[in-house]
């Protein structure tokens, strides 16, 4: 496959050295930077809420820059509960989609957070039964992940239950469904969520924690590694992380040492990373737009399902990057198609250094929704559904993916940095968290507090 034209952002944080290192004026536990960006909106906050349940006295805060959760694209994504198809079986994505799907219908029920198992299918044509036929064996192999219960019923379950039906099959649930559908795959453990109700509950649990803390219209201006042996014979504070934020429309930062801090900043997670780094070594992100398209027309009164083509598998092959313009139902049963994948990239006459905190966000320009994707999401929506009317399409919403490659499989990045060589001070950064980012936030938050942070605290304590 030949990758697209598309350029990644290598800057840095405090890139114009506009703020000085400043010692800290206090300590905490755990910071975690991020509850707005990507599906890393609802990871941060899911982190932050283990956090505070599984080391209930000490003090753990989540600084987001926006106002309110989610504010970027965690609302913008197509609020499914993802069964854990797609992905390679060793991967984190599919391991943590897999723990992460049984996690969320749990919390869905215990804090009445709005969901439905609706289903899914994916529909293919004739030349992609392969495509399907690979899926399902796959999924038959799957082993149940980490922290999974150990009931004795689940030796005989498959922890991803698939069927694969005949087109004749497919039709019967699906009548809308076009002839030459030959075969599709039935996801029954497929949902829908509420995002919002789900991110509201997360941020309740942190409010009436004992030591959380919420931190809204605060961005993290520079971050420093603290190593307490350079210090002042007088500091007070152990190796960790200085980390600089400014509030509302301040220019004069407040300086925190954090312990451990957790980098889940989403699109902008390379920047904390990339001002620790050399310049040779600075980690690009990559920019992925996706439109969604409101539905309202003929073609699709019998759809009761979820509904997935199969991704492109053939000279334009991007099945790790885009899943395909898809049809979704809310909660209200309002239909919906999309993401599609297009790239998207810094302006060609700004080189990296020409970034900064002030214009680093400059996709933020591509989140509003137009008509240009309209007439090729159509084209694609008829291949399977071959009713739909292009007059019933208009634009609804705009996402964009943060993504570390432009080609080939991508899986989820839970990077471990330390501000002293002796393993003292951690860092834990999420990288591209995309897709299946809402499915796997709790997997995410076990995986991190208990596996990586809980590990290193009980090593240190012992």
């Amino acid at each position: 496959m030949v990758a697209p034209a598309v350029r990644g952002l290598k800057v840095a944080l405090n890139s114009t050295g506009k703020f000085n290192f400043k010692s800290p004026d206090a300590a905490v536990d755990f910071l975690v930077v991020g509850g707005g960006n990507s599906p890393l909106g609802v990871v941060g906050l899911a982190v932050a809420q283990r956090l505070s349940q599984r080391f209930p006295s000490k003090s753990t805060y989540l600084v987001e820059r926006h106002e309110r959760a989610g504010e970027e694209t965690s609302s913008r994504n197509s609020e499914v509960i993802h069964a854990g198809l797609y992905y390679p079986p060793e991967s984190l994505k599919t391991r943590l989609c897999l723990r992460g799907r049984y996690l969320m219908y749990e919390r869905c029920k215990i804090h009445n957070v709005p969901y439905r198992k609706t289903g899914k299918l994916v529909v293919a044509h004739e030349s992609q039964r392969s495509y399907i036929e690979t899926l399902l064996e796959k999924s038959r192999r799957l082993p149940w992940p980490r922290h999974s219960p150990q009931a004795p019923q689940l030796a005989d379950e498959l922890v991803l239950p698939i069927t694969l039906l005949s087109g004749e099959q497919v039709r019967e649930l699906e009548p809308d469904l076009s002839e030459n559908i030959s075969a599709a795959l039935w996801s029954p453990e497929t949902g829908i969520v509420d995002s919002h109700s789900f991110m509201e509950s997360l941020e309740k649990d942190i409010q009436e924690s004992e030591g959380g803390e919420l931190v809204y219209s605060t961005r993290v201006v520079r971050v420093d590694p603290y190593r307490s042996a350079q210090a002042s014979p007088t500091s007070p504070y152990h190796d960790g992380w200085v980390v600089q934020t400014v509030t509302g429309d301040s220019q004069e930062g407040d300086a925190l040492l954090a312990k451990t801090l957790i980098n889940a900043s989403g699109l902008s997670a390379n920047l904390i990373l990339n001002s620790l780094l050399t310049e040779s070594s600075r980690i690009p992100m990559y920019f992925a737009r996706g439109s969604y398209a409101a539905y309202s027309g003929p073609g699709v009164s019998n759809v009761s399902h979820l509904l997935y083509p199969c991704p492109e598998t053939g000279p334009n092959m991007h099945a790790f990057q885009s899943l395909g313009t898809h049809l979704t139902l809310d909660l209200h049963g309002k239909i919906r198609f999309g993401p599609d994948l297009e790239w998207i990239s810094p302006p060609s006459n700004a080189p990296d250094f020409c970034f900064n905190e002030g214009n680093v966000d400059f996709w933020t320009e591509h989140l509003v929704p137009n008509e240009s994707r309209l007439e090729d999401m159509h084209k694609a929506v008829a291949q399977y559904l071959p009713g739909v009317a292009f007059e019933g399409f208009r634009p609804d919403y705009v996402g964009v993916r943060p993504k570390l490659v432009v080609s080939g499989f991508q899986d989820f990045i839970i990077r471990k940095d330390y501000a002293n060589g002796n393993n003292s001070g951690l860092m834990v950064s999420l990288m591209g968290i995309e897709s299946p980012g809402l499915t796997s936030s709790l997997a995410i938050a076990e995986y991190v507090v208990e596996d990586v942070i809980g590990a290193h605290h009980d090593s240190r304590v012992s």
